[in-house]
């Protein structure tokens, strides 16, 4: 056992795609944090849609709803009008607000996939082109229920692209972790195929390198759409920034808990 780091932030997306909310501890699941992509919005053709798609990217990055389990999930629109999830009118609101037809759901298909647009990137697949995904089966996760990201990588990509921000919030991990002893570099690639344990109860098993897409390239609040974010992870890192986990064994994460590689 080797202690690799600890809990620096934790972090859930209620809506798939829509902006999250910073948390100081939750309950974990075989199905990851408890009310991480409880909701998607699907088309007419039952597709979930995402920021993905250039079509989507600006409603979806500017609205941010906060997940309650009682008394309901609060939504904010990009129109910024709240409306409760089980409102009649929700569906109405939000197709208006995203210019085409939409529902609110919380039950994913069988075989869900998205939209996707890949930028015009030396070393990216299907540039310059809008392709169908597949994602995560029976759910609204692209791959799987956890994201994790470490300081160092966001501070090695830093280093190389100086001019561009590199924000936590562009990149939507659920654990963001300071690695022990100072290491630097991508210090992540190297837990893939091993188990982590965080805290007392957790265990997670790192799966694969999170491959990235246009969606850590767009604006967010103040932040820029900025090609140079995925050009440096496609350069230096093989387009990958964190990793990509499931959980083994549910419990309880805080804030400042220890991560460690069994």
């Amino acid at each position: 056992m080797t202690t690799v780091g600890s809990i620096v932030s934790l972090w859930r997306y209620p809506i798939k795609s829509m902006m999250g909310e910073e948390l100081n501890a939750t309950a974990i699941t075989e199905d990851g944090l408890v009310g991480d992509r409880a909701y998607a919005l699907l088309d007419r053709n039952g597709k979930t849609i995402s920021a993905k798609s250039p079509k989507n990217g600006a409603n979806y990055l500017i609205a941010a709803p906060p997940f309650k389990t009682t008394p309901k999930l609060k939504s904010l629109c990009p129109m910024a009008h709240v409306v409760l999830s089980t409102a009649a009118e929700v569906d109405q609101i939000l197709s208006q607000a995203f210019g085409q037809p939409v529902t609110l759901e919380t039950v994913a298909p069988a075989e869900p996939s998205i939209e996707m647009y890949t930028p015009d990137i030396d070393g990216l697949p299907d540039q310059d082109q809008i392709t169908d995904a597949a994602i995560k089966p029976n759910s609204f996760f692209d791959a799987a229920t956890i994201h994790l990201l470490t300081t160092a990588t966001m501070n090695q990509l830093q280093a190389i692209a100086p001019a561009s921000r590199f924000e936590t919030r562009r990149f939507r991990p659920n654990l963001v972790v300071q690695p022990a002893d100072g290491a630097t570099g991508f210090v992540e690639n190297e837990w893939v195929g091993k188990t982590l344990a965080i805290g007392e109860e957790v265990r997670i098993n790192v799966t694969k390198p999170c491959g990235r897409c246009v969606m850590t390239t767009m604006p967010q609040g103040e932040l820029p759409q900025d090609l140079n974010i995925l050009k440096a992870a496609v350069q230096h890192n093989a387009g990958n920034i964190g990793i990509y986990a499931n959980v083994v064994q549910g419990g309880t994460i805080r804030r400042g808990d220890t991560v460690t590689v069994l």
